[in-house]
Order: structure tokens, then sequence, then C-alpha cells
């Protein structure tokens, strides 16, 4: 897949919730109710320790309710984690977050509780900052990477939020979780490959929403594989080049469209037990790639030893 996923202010980033996370009394993650799983950013768990954390699933309008109410259970029985749903419409939903905080940390004796809030691009984290300051702080935009440095806003009397860049993990080792993040919006549409993101998310709506294509998209029969979806959808919204062939690339935007704006109605793609199982696939996958690299770098010692013999053999011989 081509995804240029980091770019350079990402490991500032990381810097940066190093050094502040000493200062604060919680930490707030924002991830997409729609991707829960790939929308979690695994560094921060590493970072953060037992530090308290306020896991909100944001986009809830966008996903389907019983799945998010899954994953808040299940995020809920890590020590020390709260999880929330909340649309990003939903106003008096995101206010209540300040008495959630105040409730977690419990009472300072009229000393400011600190909270860093973090989240990966394009999830709605600026969104629910101007929405809890009650005034327009972050910028919000539907492209990722919007917030660009560290800012502080005091929410409330007794709650000051450190707002941190959106940031994504130094490597992402579930290529599903990739596509996902394309499809979401979480990376730029410039660094990715629309046809190939929305193959994915073709086999994926086949697979577990077809009756939701069927409806969008008014079909007889939903197709069996990809690429027939795909130029289906083409065909119909006259996505047609040269020759009348369906341009991949156009109608790939159409299905992604379709599935960022709601247009296929509500979706969870990530469950957390469909999770496990990918989690414990990909670990099988790291290990076998790192067994397969030590091998080739022992053959590359063994090889490169064999040529310093060889050498010295040479060189006595012809002395």
């Amino acid at each position: 897949m081509s995804i240029q996923w980091f770019p350079g202010h990402m490991h500032k980033a990381r810097l940066e919730i190093q050094a502040t996370l000493p200062r604060v009394d919680m930490v707030i993650e924002v991830l997409d109710a729609r991707i829960p799983y790939s929308s979690e950013n695994p560094m921060l768990a590493e970072l953060r320790g037992d530090k308290l954390c306020l896991k909100i699933l944001a986009k809830s309008d966008l996903a389907d309710q019983e799945m998010t109410q899954q994953w808040v259970a299940h995020f809920e029985e890590k020590q020390g984690v709260r999880a929330w749903a909340a649309s990003t419409e939903d106003v008096p939903t995101i206010r209540r977050i300040k008495l959630l905080v105040e409730r977690m940390v419990g009472r300072r004796d009229g000393k400011m509780i600190n909270a860093m809030i973090v989240g990966i691009p394009n999830v709605g984290k600026s969104t629910i900052i101007n929405v809890l300051a009650n005034r327009k702080i972050a910028k919000t935009g539907n492209t990722p990477a919007v917030t660009q440095q560290q800012q502080r806003v005091n929410i409330s009397d007794t709650v000051t939020l450190l707002d941190t860049p959106g940031v994504l993990w130094p490597n992402v080792h579930n290529p599903n979780s990739g596509y996902r993040l394309g499809l979401i919006g979480s990376i730029k549409d410039t660094a990715m490959d629309y046809a190939d993101v929305g193959f994915f998310a073709a086999r994926v709506l086949i697979a577990q929403f077809p009756d939701r294509l069927q409806s969008r998209f008014n079909l007889e029969q939903v197709p069996a594989t990809e690429i027939e979806l795909i130029e289906t959808i083409g065909r119909q919204r006259g996505c047609l080049g040269k020759s009348n062939r369906v341009d991949l690339d156009r109608a790939s935007r159409i299905l992604i469209n379709e599935v960022r704006t709601g247009g296929l109605g509500t979706l969870t793609m990530e469950t957390p037990s469909t999770m496990a199982r990918e989690t414990a696939l990909t670990a099988t996958a790291i290990a076998e790639a790192a067994e397969k690299a030590k091998e080739k770098d022992a053959k590359r010692k063994r090889q490169f030893k064999a040529k310093k013999k060889a050498q010295r053999k040479s060189r006595e011989m012809g002395g």
C-alpha cells in the first residue's frame, strides 16, 4: 500500500508527550468509534504507565451503537481507564467530559487538574476541545494533522487541557489498520492510493455489510468481488474514461466518501474479538519476520567469514 506514514513533526510530538506526562494528572485519548483499535495509539499506553486515562470514542454517531458499548466495556476492563462515547455533534455529552475528569482525579483542594489530550489525526479532537472551552481554540478540519504544536487550554475553573499534535505511532504492524486509517481520513489523501484503500473497503463491505451496499447503490445483487463492486459503482456514478472503461480511482473515492460521511449508515469495522485475533496473527507475522531477518543476518555473517577466510588463504598461497 502506497501510504507515507510519518511526517517529521510526529517524532517531535512524541518527545513533547514524554516531557509533559510527568506534569499532568491524567490523559484523555480521543479515538474514532468506527475503528477504536486502529485509532488507538499503543505508544501512549507504553508512555503513560499507570497514569489515569479517559478514552473518548468520538464520532459515535457514525458507528454502530451496540459495538461502541462493547468497546467501552472492553477498555474499562483495564485498571485506571474509563471510556466514553460521544458524537462530535452532541454538545451536552461532550461537556460532561469535564465532570468525568473531575471525578476520575478527585478533589484537588483548589488546585487545577491538568489533563493531556491526545489523538491521531482527524478523530475529532479539536472539535471536542472547542466545545469544552466554549470557544474556538483549536483548528478543525476534515484533513489530518491540523494541530501543529502543543497548547494549553483552560476549559473550566478546575480543569486545564494540554493539547498535543495528532500523532501516529512509529510502526503499524497490522496492515489492515493502515487501510482503515486511510478509509476514515486519518492519513492525508495525497499520501495514499485511493484504489488500494477503495478495494480494501469494498472487500470489508461485501463481507460484513452487503445489505448496506445493496440499499445505497440500488443493487439487485451484491457483486462477489471488490473489482466488480468498484466497477459497478463507477458505471452507476459516471466514472468512465477512455473506451468507456471505469476510472477505478474515481470510483474508489466515491466508495471511501460514502464510508466517511455515513452514507452507508452507522458502521463499526472492528470488534474486540476480531481485533484480538488480528493482533495474534500480527504478532505471529512479526515473530516470523524477525526470525527470517535473524537467519538472513546469520547467513550474511557466514558468507562474510568465508570470504575473509578465502582471502587470507589466497594471500598465504601467494606468499
